[in-house]
């Protein structure tokens, strides 16, 4: 295949497949992702996308000469994303990766005057995208976020401090899920309530959303007293303070990007709020067990 324009540097040729090989993985999985929505305004959004991926691509071969085809373990992991988080997620994360080449296609404009023209498409690509975007489980981010709050700050309080009164981890197991069960089911009832006095007209789903994050947490949290002997009651502790951090910096890391929100402060926020009360509740802990001269 014959070169367009002027001859280009080896280096700008790296580049350049560099960016063909992007182009040529974001066309299948743009066209992967409209297999999987349901608005047809959205389907075609992204199949244009797609399309347009491809023009790109067909530039970029005329000044490698390589046809090149997608990275197939890229693909399937960004079905797998949008699969378990939602293709809101997956795309906001491909458009961060695409904002990381950019300064790319300035470097290029003058031995590839086509550079200019592909990079005014992709930041078109990224507006696009943020019109189009209404996925339904981000719709109920205020149920999510309520539910979640609401069990590790309740919980991991509770657990922090049966650990200390009751010093057996069957036994703070068994009190945490009585306790957590019963806070999913009270809180999915309040939050159904609460949508229907709104007049929502579908308040099951926001119900549900609470539900499952509170249980998703009560099971997370319970588990290292479930996993370990009944006398490690401490680094039962430990490791299930560890994993409240970790679900606060992943949740709040999926909605900072699904929603272009910032993560830092709130992660801070609800990692301080939620590891202030296990310090308090542990501390109550002591208290209940030394001066009510309880043994268990």
């Amino acid at each position: 295949m014959e070169k367009q324009g002027k001859a280009i540097s080896e280096e700008t040729k790296q580049f350049i497949l560099k960016l063909q090989q992007n182009e040529v993985t974001d066309r299948a999985i743009y066209l992967n992702l409209a297999k999987r929505v349901k608005k047809q305004s959205e389907k075609e959004t992204l199949q244009r996308i797609a399309e347009e991926e491809g023009v790109h691509c067909e530039i970029w071969e005329k000044y490698t000469n390589k046809k090149l085809t997608p990275q197939k373990l890229k693909v399937w992991l960004y079905a797998a994303i949008s699969f378990i988080l939602g293709y809101t997620f997956a795309i906001k994360i491909m458009e961060k990766g695409e904002k990381d080449v950019q300064y790319i296609y300035s470097n290029l404009a003058q031995e590839v005057p086509e550079a200019e023209q592909i990079l005014k498409d992709e930041e078109i690509h990224e507006q696009a995208l943020i019109d189009l975007l209404d996925e339904e489980r981000l719709q109920y981010v205020g149920s999510m976020v309520l539910g979640l709050n609401d069990a590790l700050v309740e919980l991991t309080g509770t657990l922090a401090g049966l650990s200390f009164a009751l010093q057996d981890n069957r036994l703070v197991a068994l009190s945490g899920l009585i306790t957590g069960i019963s806070a999913t089911l009270s809180m999915a009832s309040s939050e159904y309530l609460s949508a229907r006095s709104e007049g929502n007209t579908n308040a099951l789903k926001p119900s549900l959303y609470t539900g499952i994050m509170y249980i998703f947490a009560v099971v997370l949290l319970v588990l290292p007293y479930l996993v370990l002997p009944s006398d490690q009651f401490v680094p039962a502790l430990m490791i299930m303070l560890v994993i409240v951090v970790a679900i606060i910096f992943s949740f709040t890391y999926y909605i900072s990007v699904a929603k272009d929100l910032p993560f830092k402060k709130r992660f801070l926020e609800m990692a301080v709020i939620s590891l202030s009360v296990a310090a308090l509740s542990f501390g109550v802990g002591i208290l209940v067990k030394q001066f009510l001269g309880i043994d268990v």
